[in-house]
């Protein structure tokens, strides 16, 4: 066995077992594409990230020159000058009413002005600040609302944006979403909070299975939940593997210790003195590992490597 370099490794008890495999398309989940549009009309001058590009919230995605924000920093300044005439008022008008010069009530008047002229500062400040605008340059930036990736940018330096097309769009890059066809035979036996994989290593969790089937395919909408990987890609077209819970006694090994001889499932099993096939009986494979559901107990050593060889020597004896 040495030799031949014969590797063996326990079985081990199985959690669950793959039901099947099933087409998928990845995708964003509905609440984390966000689409960024120009809120005021303008011409860009500067474009700073690109389509497939990860960005953070807040991250500046380009630069739009306006003239309405020269509107708004004029509108600015009135708002200033007019919050310092109404404060200087009410600190005239409200030494005047303690010294008995005049009515309380003009002093009310006096700072009751004061906070009408500040609140209206206050929003032209928020304006601003909600589309980062500059207005002495005449510009503001489009920013990031959340982290993920630019799947779609549709401005370039020079062209004019308005509110009426995304100029992006960004998919959060913390999680993704799998839709799958699940056929109508499945259906009762996939529900949620049951695993899923694509690529064999990536692995998922079923967040709901439609009850309508649908006449044309025959099969239900599948979702569930992915995590960002850089195996997941949105618009990536996959294969799904389904997972539910094993049976009672199953047990797993690596697929190459699992071999046909004579038309059935084999496994070559250490013993004293050598090794022994035995016949055993296959719940699927996935992720390179092979569920049985019988005739092996967890724990008991198999052949992983070596298991063609020990056929052959099988087969001449």
């Amino acid at each position: 066995m040495q030799r031949i370099g014969i590797r063996f490794a326990p079985a081990e008890a199985a959690t669950e077992v793959a039901l099947g495999t099933v087409p998928a398309t990845v995708a964003p989940p509905p609440n984390a594409r966000v689409a960024v549009a120009a809120i005021i009309p303008g011409v860009v001058t500067r474009t700073l990230v690109v389509e497939g590009e990860s960005v953070r919230a807040g991250q500046p995605l380009a630069v739009i020159a306006s003239r309405e924000l020269y509107a708004m920093g004029a509108a600015l300044e009135s708002a200033s000058a007019r919050v310092a005439v109404a404060r200087a008022n009410d600190a005239r008008l409200g030494q005047l009413a303690r010294e008995g010069v005049i009515a309380g009530a003009r002093a009310d008047e006096a700072r009751a002005a004061l906070r009408e002229a500040e609140a209206g500062l206050g929003e032209q400040r928020r304006v601003l600040a909600l589309i980062n605008g500059r207005p002495r340059s005449g510009s503001y930036t489009l920013s990031a609302p959340i982290a993920g990736k630019v799947t779609s940018a549709t401005i370039q330096t020079g062209s004019p944006v308005d509110g009426a097309t995304a100029a992006y769009v960004i998919d959060a890059a913390d999680r993704y979403e799998l839709t799958a066809q699940l056929p109508a035979h499945m259906i009762g036996q996939v529900r949620p909070g049951m695993g899923v994989s694509i690529g064999g290593d990536v692995r998922g969790t079923v967040t709901s299975v439609a009850s309508v089937v649908d006449p044309a395919t025959r099969s239900a909408m599948l979702r569930a939940r992915l995590p960002a990987t850089p195996g997941v890609v949105s618009g990536r077209v996959t294969s799904a593997t389904l997972f539910g819970p094993a049976p009672a006694g199953a047990v797993s090994v690596p697929t190459s210790a699992v071999l046909a001889i004579d038309g059935a499932d084999t496994v070559f099993v250490r013993a004293d003195g050598g090794v022994v096939p035995r016949k055993v009986t296959s719940g699927g494979a996935a992720g390179g590992r092979t569920v049985l559901l019988s005739g092996l107990k967890a724990g008991e050593p198999v052949a992983v490597s070596g298991a063609s060889e020990l056929k052959s020597l099988a087969a001449a004896r």
